[in-house]
C-alpha cells in the first residue's frame, strides 16, 4: 500500500470502526431502567416420569405447583383436571423460569378477572376478519371456570440458538412431552375412576404452548413435526422469540432448519387442491393460533423484526405485539426480564385464563374467537398505526349518523359505542349549572359536577374540525361525553329521532407517569399527568351540533391529588413538523430547537425522515411560559409565602427550577409522547421532559417496506403553556442500534470484502504482476470511482432487480443504498483491522524465528549441544519409516484427511481450526524464507569475506527447510527474486487464511454449545454443515499455492470468452456473499466457499489429466519469479 491518499482511506476506516464500536459498547453496557415490578412465588417442581426408551434421556419434564405447603406428588398428579400449558425455555434457559407465569396464573384463578375499565378496547383489523367479528361481545366472567396446569421441559440449559442439531433435538423432546402430558391426564382420569371418584371435567385434547426466546420457535417446529398427534396443540404464545430467522445466523444448518420450519408453516396454511384445481382439504394448520410478544427496543438479543409473524402466520390466525403497546404494560424490557416483569406476566396470565370456555372448561375451539380474545386482552385502544390521527379521506356526507358497523379510520372496526352501565347513571338534575364554552380550548381543574357545552358548528370552524381531550378522570365514574343533535336540558326532552349518543367509550387508556406529591393535605400540587386520550374526527361529529363534557361531582371519599382535563378543537395540519435527514444529522452536533407558543395545538405531530430505530433522538421540553408574568405573584405575597412553614417544599422547588417553571407546572399537565413505528407498533412516553426516544424498527433492510424508514411522534402538550423543544440525535444510542440491526449484514459483507481482495490477487497473478498483499488489495477495492462503485453498488442494484422480478417488498431506495454502503465500509474497516493484527503476529513470529535460528547456528558448535544432536540423530530413525515418510512428503493430504474427519464425525469448527493451523504454518514458513533471504542479500551487499561459504551453508539449510520448485534459482543474483516469491506466497496464503478464519469464527458459537454437551451425549454434525465445511477445506488445500491458472473452456454462447479465470469466480462469490449479507443470512457465504472448493478440486483433476496426456487446456503464468 503506497501513497498518502491510500493511507488516509485506510486510516479513516479504522477510526470509523473504532468510534462506532466503542460508542456502541458504551450504549449497550449502560444500565437500562425497565420499570418492571418483580414477581414473587412459592415454587414446587414435580418431576414427571418419562419413558426409558427415550432418544434424549437427559431432558426432563416437570409440573409446577404454587404454595408453601408440602404436598404428596403422587396424589397431586391424580387430581390433574385443569388446562395443560407447556412452558419451553429458550437459549440457555431453565425450566424453573416458568415460576412467574405459573404463580400469577394461580393467583389470577383464585382472585378472578381483572377489574373492568370502560376505556375503548383493542379490536381486530379488517385483515384479521375484524369486519365479521365484534371483540366487544366477548365478555370475561368475574370468575374463571378452570385453572391452568403449568408444565415445563428441562432442556439442560443447552444453547439452542447456536446449533441446529440441538434445536432439532429440543423439538423432538417437546413433541414427546406434549404426548406425555396428554397421556398423564388420561392416567389421572383412569386412576380417579378406578378409585370411584367423580370425573366432572372432560379430558383435554390439546396443550397450550408458551415459549420464551428459542423455545417459541421450538414450539412452532413441534407443531409441524411429523410425529405430533393431530390437534395436540392449538394455541401458541411466544415471548421474545425469533421467527423469521436465527438471531445469530452464522451456522448453515441452523438457518436451513429455520427456513424449513417456516416453509412448512406457509404450506400448512394453504388450502390443499389437486392439479386440476379441485378442492381436496382444508389447510392443516387452520386450527392453530400464534401470538408473538416482543420485548421492544431494550431487548438486545432478539429484535422485533425477527419476532414478526408476517409471511409465516396469516393475520386471521395470529399477530405480533410489542410489550410497549400492550394494555396495562407499556414497557420495553430486556430479554430475560420479560419472564418475570409483573405487569406483563399478570396480563398474560389473565389472557390465557380468558381463553377457557366456561361450557367445556377447555380453550375455545373457534380460531377466530381465540384471536379476538388475544386482541381484546393484549391490545390497547390506541391503534397500532398513526392513521388514527389522520383526517379521513373517504368521509361521506349523510343526514344520519349511526355508530353501528362503522369502519374506523385506523383500520379498526367500531361496531357500537356502548353507554356507561346503569351503576354510573347520573341524573341531569344532579349536575350543577351548565357552562357554555366560547373558546376552542376547554379546561377542567377539579371534579366540580358541571356539564360543559361546546358548539361544534361554531368552535369547529376555520379548519379546526377535530376534537381531542386528555384527562386523568376515569370514564363513566369521572367524566362522560355526549353528542347532541340540538341543545336541551335533558335527554328526556328530545324526540326519539334526535337521539343523544354517548361517546365516553371512545376514550383510550394511556400510561400515566407518577402522580404529583402533595406537600400538605389540601395544598397546591403539580398538574396531574393524563391517563386517557379522547378523539373525535369530523365523521364522528357529523349530524350533531353540540358536544358535552360532564364531570362527576366530588366523591364522598378523598379526591385524587389533582383532577385535570384539557380539550381542544384543532386542525391537525397546524401542528405538523418534519425533520429532514440533513436536520437530524446536523442535530448530532447542535440541538434543533422548536418553539411552541401559547395557544398552540394540543396535538403536535412530529415526523422524522430517518427512523428513530436507527437514529434515536433525545427530545427535551422546557416550559417557557404559561401566561404568568415574572413569578406570577406580588412581592408582598411572595414574601409572606416565604415566611409560611407550609411552603418549605414549594420554596425548594422554586430554587431548583425557577419560579416561572415551577408555577407553570401547577397549571400545565406533563407532556406525553405517542410514537408509532411500522415494525414495533406503539410506544408511549409519559411525563416527557427529557427522554431518549428509541423504537425497535428495522429500517433500510432488503426486506423493509416503503415507509419503514420514517417514525411519527404525536406530542400531547398543554396549549396554555409555551415550550422550547430541543431535538438531538444520541450518537451512542445510534451506534448501538447500528450494530444491533446490521450485525448479520456486516458479517456477510466481511466475507464479500475478502473475496473481492482474493479476486484482486488472482487478477494480478493472471496479468503476470506481483501478488499484492491483502491490505493493498482491500485498499485498491476502495478506490473511487470504478472499483468501489462496481463492488459496493452492483450487488445492491441486483437486489433491487430481484425484488422487482420476485414481487417482493421494494425497500426504500435512498435509505437502503446509503445504509448498505455504510455497512460495506464498516466491513472493510473490520477486515483491515483483522489483516493488521494477523500481519503483526506473523511478522513478529518470523523475526523472532529468524533471530533464534541465527543464534542457534552460532551456538551449535558448543559442547552443550552435543547431547541434543545425538538425541535428534537417534530419533531420526522413527522418521525413516515408510508411512511417516509418505505423510511428511504429503502434508496437504494429511491436513485434508484429518480436517475432513473432524468435520464429519466430531465438529466442523475443529476441522476448520486444523486447516487454519496449516495455513498459519505455511504463512510463517514463507515469511521466514523472505526474511532470511533479505538477510543474505544484506550480507552480500556489505562485501564481507567468506561469501561463498556463508552462502552455500545457508542455501543448504533453506533448501532443506523450504522445498523449492525447479524454476527457483539458488545463485546469488537470484536471491532477491526468491525473497519476492516467498513474499507473494505469504500474501496469497494470508488471504486464504483470513477467509477461512472468518469461516471458523462463524462456527465458534456452535462449538461452545458442543463443548457444553461433552459427557452427556453427542451426535454427529448435520450433513449440510459437514459437506459445506469439507468444501471449504478442499478449497484451502487445492489453492495452497498461488497457481491461479485459468481453465480454457469455450463458451459457444459468448464469442471470445474461452477462459474461466479464478478472479471471475472470486468476484461472483463476493457478489453472492454481499447478497447474503443483504438478506441477513451470512451463512449463505458457506455455499460460495464450498463451491470454490469444488471448482478448485475439479481444476486440479483436469490439470493433472492434461499433464498426463501432454495436453495444455490451461494457461500458466509466464514466470514463477522474476530474474
Amino acid at each position: 500500500m503506497q501513497g498518502f491518499r491510500a493511507k488516509c482511506r485506510v486510516g479513516a476506516l479504522i477510526v470509523l470502526c473504532f468510534w462506532i464500536t466503542l460508542a456502541a459498547l458504551y450504549g449497550l453496557l449502560k444500565p437500562v431502567s425497565n420499570g418492571c415490578v418483580m414477581t414473587y412465588m412459592y415454587p414446587t417442581y414435580i418431576p414427571i416420569s418419562t419413558s426409558a426408551h427415550l432418544a434424549s434421556p437427559r431432558y426432563g419434564l416437570f409440573l409446577y405447583h404454587e404454595g408453601w405447603k408440602k404436598i404428596d406428588f403422587v396424589e397431586h398428579l391424580k387430581k390433574l383436571s385443569g388446562v395443560p400449558v407447556l412452558f419451553i425455555p429458550g437459549n440457555g434457559g431453565s425450566y424453573k423460569q416458568v415460576r412467574s407465569l405459573a404463580a400469577e396464573s394461580h393467583r389470577a384463578y383464585q382472585g378472578g378477572s381483572l377489574e373492568h375499565a370502560f376505556y375503548q378496547e383493542g379490536s381486530l383489523t379488517p385483515e384479521e376478519r375484524g369486519l365479521d367479528l365484534d371483540v366487544a361481545q366477548f365478555s370475561v366472567a368475574n370468575q374463571y371456570s378452570s385453572m391452568l396446569d403449568w408444565f415445563a421441559v428441562d432442556l439442560e440449559g443447552e444453547h439452542s440458538a447456536m446449533d441446529g442439531r440441538i434445536l432439532e433435538e429440543h423439538t423432538d423432546y417437546v413433541v414427546y412431552a406434549i404426548h406425555r402430558i396428554l397421556d398423564l391426564y388420561k392416567e389421572s382420569y383412569d386412576s380417579r375412576q378406578n378409585e370411584g371418584a367423580a370425573n366432572s371435567r372432560p379430558l383435554p385434547k390439546s396443550v397450550i404452548l408458551v415459549g420464551h426466546s428459542m423455545g417459541g420457535f421450538v414450539a412452532r417446529a413441534a407443531i409441524v413435526h411429523p410425529h405430533l398427534r393431530k390437534s395436540a396443540v392449538e394455541t401458541v404464545l411466544t415471548l421474545s422469540s425469533p421467527h423469521q430467522s436465527p438471531p445469530v445466523a452464522l451456522q448453515p444448518s441452523l438457518g436451513h432448519y429455520f427456513a424449513h420450519v417456516n416453509q412448512e408453516w406457509r404450506k400448512g396454511y394453504e388450502v390443499q387442491s389437486s392439479h386440476t384445481g379441485n378442492y381436496i382439504s382444508d389447510n392443516s394448520l387452520s386450527h392453530i393460533v400464534v401470538i408473538s410478544i416482543s420485548g421492544g427496543f431494550n431487548d438486545y438479543q432478539v429484535r422485533s423484526k425477527l419476532e414478526s409473524l408476517d409471511g409465516i402466520v396469516p393475520p386471521t390466525h395470529g399477530f405480533t405485539i410489542s410489550s410497549t403497546g400492550m394494555k396495562n404494560v407499556w414497557l420495553s424490557m430486556e430479554h430475560q426480564v420479560i419472564l418475570w416483569c409483573n405487569q406483563l406476566v399478570v396480563q398474560v396470565s389473565h389472557t390465557l385464563l380468558s381463553l377457557i370456555d366456561p361450557k367445556t372448561n377447555q380453550p375455545f375451539s373457534s380460531t377466530q374467537r381465540r384471536v379476538a380474545i388475544f386482541a381484546k386482552m393484549l391490545r390497547s385502544g390506541i391503534p397500532q398505526s398513526f392513521n388514527w390521527m389522520k383526517r379521513s379521506q373517504s368521509f361521506k356526507q349523510s343526514t344520519h349518523v349511526s355508530f353501528q358497523d362503522k369502519l374506523d379510520n385506523s383500520g379498526s372496526q367500531v361496531h357500537g359505542l356502548s353507554a356507561c352501565p346503569s351503576t354510573f347513571q347520573w341524573s341531569d338534575d344532579g349536575l350543577d349549572r351548565d357552562l357554555y364554552i366560547q373558546t376552542t380550548t376547554v379546561s377542567v381543574l377539579a371534579m366540580d359536577g358541571r356539564r360543559r357545552w361546546l358548539d361544534i358548528e361554531k368552535l369547529g370552524s376555520n379548519g379546526k374540525s377535530h376534537f381531542i381531550l386528555v384527562t386523568n378522570l376515569a370514564p363513566c365514574s369521572g367524566v362522560r361525553l355526549h353528542l347532541w343533535p340540538e341543545k336541551g336540558k335533558s335527554t328526556l326532552n328530545l324526540s326519539p329521532s334526535k337521539k343523544v349518543v354517548e361517546v365516553t367509550s371512545k376514550m383510550v387508556h394511556i400510561p400515566s407517569g407518577p402522580a404529583p406529591r402533595q406537600i400538605e393535605p389540601g395544598s397546591q400540587t403539580e398538574q396531574a399527568p393524563p391517563s386517557a386520550v379522547f378523539l373525535l374526527r369530523p365523521e364522528d361529529m357529523h349530524g350533531f351540533r353540540f358536544l358535552t363534557i360532564s364531570v362527576a361531582p366530588r366523591p364522598s371519599r378523598p379526591p385524587p391529588a389533582a383532577s385535570m382535563a384539557v380539550g381542544q378543537f384543532f386542525n391537525p395540519e397546524e401542528g405538523e413538523t418534519e425533520f429532514s435527514p440533513s436536520a437530524l444529522l446536523l442535530s448530532t452536533y447542535s440541538d434543533k430547537d422548536i418553539m411552541l407558543k401559547e395557544d398552540h395545538p394540543l396535538a403536535f405531530n412530529i415526523s422524522f425522515s430517518i427512523s428513530l430505530g436507527l437514529l434515536p433522538v433525545t427530545l427535551s421540553l422546557k416550559t417557557a411560559g404559561c401566561g404568568i408574568k415574572n413569578s406570577g405573584l406580588p412581592d408582598e405575597e411572595a414574601r409572606s409565602m416565604e415566611n409560611s412553614s407550609l411552603m418549605l417544599g414549594i420554596l425548594s422547588n422554586l430554587r431548583s427550577f425557577g419560579r416561572n417553571e415551577w408555577l407553570c407546572k401547577l397549571r400545565c399537565f406533563p407532556p406525553v409522547a405517542l410514537v408509532w413505528d411500522t415494525t414495533s407498533g406503539l410506544h408511549v412516553v409519559p411525563n416527557l421532559y427529557s427522554e431518549t426516544i428509541v423504537v425497535d424498527s428495522s429500517p433500510a433492510l432488503w426486506s423493509s417496506a416503503q415507509g419503514s424508514e420514517k417514525t411519527t411522534l404525536l406530542l400531547l402538550v398543554d396549549p396554555h403553556c409555551s415550550y422550547k423543544a430541543s431535538v438531538a440525535v444520541s450518537s451512542t444510542a445510534a451506534a448501538s442500534r447500528f450494530l444491533l440491526l446490521y450485525s448479520s449484514q456486516i458479517v456477510g459483507f466481511c466475507v464479500a470484502v475478502i473475496f473481492f481482495s482474493l479476486m484482486r490477487q488472482a487478477n494480478a497473478w493472471e496479468l503476470d504482476l506481483p501478488i499484492p498483499s491483502m491490505m493493498s488489495a482491500v485498499e485498491s477495492n476502495l478506490r473511487m470511482p470504478l472499483p468501489f462503485l462496481l463492488l459496493a453498488a452492483v450487488p445492491i442494484l441486483i437486489s433491487l432487480l430481484l425484488s422487482l422480478l420476485t414481487s417482493q417488498l421494494f425497500p426504500p431506495v435512498a435509505s437502503f443504498i446509503t445504509v448498505s454502503i455504510i455497512c460495506y465500509l464498516f466491513a472493510n474497516g473490520c477486515i483491515i483491522l483483522l489483516i493488521l493484527i494477523s500481519q503483526l503476529v506473523f511478522y513478529v513470529a518470523a523475526v523472532v524465528h529468524v533471530f533464534i535460528k541465527t543464534r542457534w547456528q552460532l551456538w551449535e558448535g558448543n559442547f552443550c549441544f552435543t547431547f541434543f544432536h545425538w538425541f535428534i540423530h537417534l530419533s531420526s530413525g522413527f522418521f525413516s519409516f515408510k508411512v511417516i515418510r509418505v505423510l511428511r512428503a504429503n502434508p496437504l493430504l494429511v491436513t485434508a484427511l484429518v480436517a475432513i474427519t473432524l468435520v464429519c464425525f466430531v465438529h466442523p469448527a475443529l476441522g476448520l481450526f486444523i486447516l487454519l493451523f496449516f495455513h498459519a504454518l505455511c504463512c510463517h514458513n514463507a515469511l521466514c524464507g523472505h526474511a532470511r533471504r533479505k538477510e543474505l542479500v544484506d550480507y552480500i551487499n556489505e562485501g564481507n569475506s567468506g561469501i561463498e561459504q556463508f552462502q552455500m551453508k545457508r542455501e543448504g539449510e533453506l533448501n532443506q527447510s523450504f522445498p523449492l520448485d525447479d524454476s527457483y534459482s539458488s545463485s546469488p543474483n537470484s536471491a532477491k527474486s526468491f525473497s519476492d516469491t516467498q513474499l507473494e506466497i505469504f500474501h496469497h496464503r494470508h488471504g486464504i487464511l483470513i477467509l477461512h478464519l472468518l469461516a471458523a469464527l462463524m462456527f465458534v458459537p456452535s462449538l461452545v454449545a458442543w463443548f457444553q454437551r461433552i459427557g452427556i451425549g453427542q451426535s454427529f454434525p448435520w450433513l449440510l454443515d459437514s459437506a459445506l465445511c469439507a468444501g471449504v477445506i478442499v478449497h484451502g488445500v487445492c489453492d495452497s499455492k498461488p497457481e491461479f491458472n485459468p481453465l480454457l473452456f469455450p463458451f459457444p454462447l459468448i464469442p471470445g470468452f474461452q477462459e474461466v479465470r479464478r478472479s471471475y469466480i472470486y468476484l461472483l462469490a463476493g457478489f453472492y456473499s454481499y447478497l447474503s449479507g443483504l438478506a441477513l443470512a451470512p451463512y449463505w457465504a458457506f455455499y460460495a466457499m464450498a463451491a470454490i472448493g469444488v471448482i478448485s478440486f475439479t481444476f486440479k483433476i483436469i490439470e493433472r489429466r492434461n499433464r498426463e496426456k501432454g495436453e495444455a487446456y490451461f494457461s500458466s503464468r509466464k514466470h514463477s519469479h522474476r530474474h
